[in-house]
């Protein structure tokens, strides 16, 4: 594993986090992420290739388009170099591994679905069912997981939000969690098995619970605000995938199972 091919990898993610950017914004929209080419959305002028190298074209183009003027939104780069550190770090990991095509798979879509929850508060169908079927079919595959964890993982990642989200409604009448937290912790299930899943629950519930104490205490009691859910289920399911088993291992031997 040289440098080399680590930097090749870590462009290659770039460039798939540079469609991401095409999904982000199209989906929601309805609108087709295949036509029309990359456009500036501002003046709708078409971008040009040398203007649409991931990183390099906005930091070249200091954030503005070349023709308006208008400024790009940083959410551009961004995404590109969170793909490409993921593709990078998955590489590391895992080597030129079937795991390593899987889970990169994995976090790019919950790359898109971060971002498309934070501006528009849902978690498209369109990602999350291909999601379930994709991880259940890898699962046969990939060294983590096997066909009947990922079952498992499926119905209680699913189903403990499910529960969740019931009960909460029930007992305040505000729907708490949307579906399309309970298809995404499916999908997760489904790619990463029950381990994983109670894993991705249980983290998530504590970034959820630690973003709405900031939230609290610097916006003000009394006030309610709708925080996505999707991304502390994505950073929580990403942690796993680098860090899981180490955790579960220092958890066990601090209470001593292990």
């Amino acid at each position: 594993m040289t440098v080399e091919v680590i930097v090749f990898v870590f462009i290659f993610g770039m460039l798939i986090g540079s469609f991401l950017n095409v999904v982000i914004y199209r989906l929601p929209e309805h609108q087709s992420i295949v036509s029309p080419g990359s456009h500036c959305p501002h003046c709708g002028k078409p971008i040009k290739p040398y203007d649409n190298i991931p990183l390099v074209s906005y930091i070249i183009l200091r954030g503005r388009c070349r023709y308006c003027g208008n400024r790009i939104s940083l959410r551009y780069p961004a995404v590109e170099l969170i793909t490409g550190l993921l593709a990078a770090g998955l590489f590391i990991k895992y080597g030129l591994t079937i795991d390593l095509m899987v889970f990169f798979i994995l976090t790019a879509g919950l790359t898109a679905i971060t971002f498309i929850d934070i501006d528009h508060g849902i978690i498209p169908n369109t990602l999350s069912y291909p999601g379930i079927i994709i991880g259940f079919a890898s699962s046969f595959f990939v060294s983590i997981n096997n066909p009947i964890s990922s079952v498992i993982g499926m119905l209680t990642g699913a189903g403990i939000l499910f529960v969740t989200a019931f009960t909460y409604k029930a007992v305040t009448g505000v729907e708490g969690m949307g579906m399309g937290d309970v298809k995404l912790m499916a999908a997760i299930g489904a790619f990463l098995g029950w381990e994983a899943a109670i894993f991705t629950v249980i983290i998530s519930a504590c970034i959820g619970a630690l973003a709405g104490i900031a939230l609290i205490l610097f916006a003000g009691k009394g006030r309610r605000y709708a925080i996505p859910y999707g991304p502390f289920i994505s950073l929580s399911a990403v942690v796993y995938l680098f860090y899981g088993h180490a955790l579960i291992s220092l958890y066990l031997r601090m209470i001593g199972y292990a």
